[in-house]
């Protein structure tokens, strides 16, 4: 059993993801959501959670922020039991290469897939969604690293109308044997909890550099 898993393009906490937003708190089974401003350790993290506190309070849902700013901050247990205990987890985004870094191999991030797959719901945004797949796009030239890998054989390239043509030419190119699923800034992808994909807005789904439907997205989780 798994829950609701949203991959989202951006512009998180915003007017933008409001019919996401709303859909993900359906899926839920609470309307607390707790989120980690870790991508944005270094981008003003408290700025996020105010965000979002806002955000979600005008969606009739609560917010609580988990500040998991660095690795020490995934080890510890206070941080580990909210999010254990964590119906509706949201990663929003800033930096992949941190959040990674501070998530992998950790027992938060045990914590996190475990709330998700006793039937919570998960959602990352930009750098939130990219880090769950494995490959992952790595945003410095377009290519390809390791990533978290909840969801295998898949990588994500959020707000993807801001990238040049050239790079997003090379990184189909390099995408060979795996999805490759572009997210326009506000769109989403959602695995319900059924095993169906769902997209929300522009989404483009790619194999071996050609367009595809979204039958080709990993089915078993």
């Amino acid at each position: 059993m798994t829950g609701t898993l949203g991959l989202v393009g951006g512009a998180e906490f915003t007017p933008a993801c409001e019919a996401i937003d709303r859909a993900l708190l359906a899926a839920a089974p609470t309307d607390r959501v707790v989120v980690l401003p870790t991508a944005a350790a270094f981008e003003h993290p408290d700025r996020v959670l105010d965000r979002a506190n806002h955000w979600f309070a005008g969606l009739d849902a609560s917010m609580v922020g988990c500040r998991v700013l660095g690795r020490p901050d995934a080890l510890a247990a206070e941080h580990i039991d909210v999010v254990r205990a964590s119906g509706f987890t949201y990663l929003a985004g800033g930096s992949p290469m941190h959040l990674r870094s501070v998530l992998k191999a950790t027992p938060l991030w045990d914590a996190l897939v475990a709330a998700w797959r006793d039937g919570g719901v998960l959602a990352g945004s930009s750098a939130g969604a990219m880090v769950l797949t494995d490959p992952m796009v790595d945003p410095r030239g377009g290519a390809f690293t390791l990533g978290l890998g909840l969801i295998p054989r898949l990588a994500v390239v959020p707000e993807a109308e801001q990238w040049h043509h050239e790079r997003m030419h090379r990184t189909l190119g390099l995408a060979k044997g795996f999805p490759l699923v572009t997210l326009a800034t506000g769109a989403a992808l959602v695995r319900c909890d059924d095993g169906r994909w769902v997209a929300h807005g522009d989404v483009g789904i790619y194999v071996d550099g050609g367009p595809a439907a979204l039958d080709v997205l990993p089915s078993v989780l």
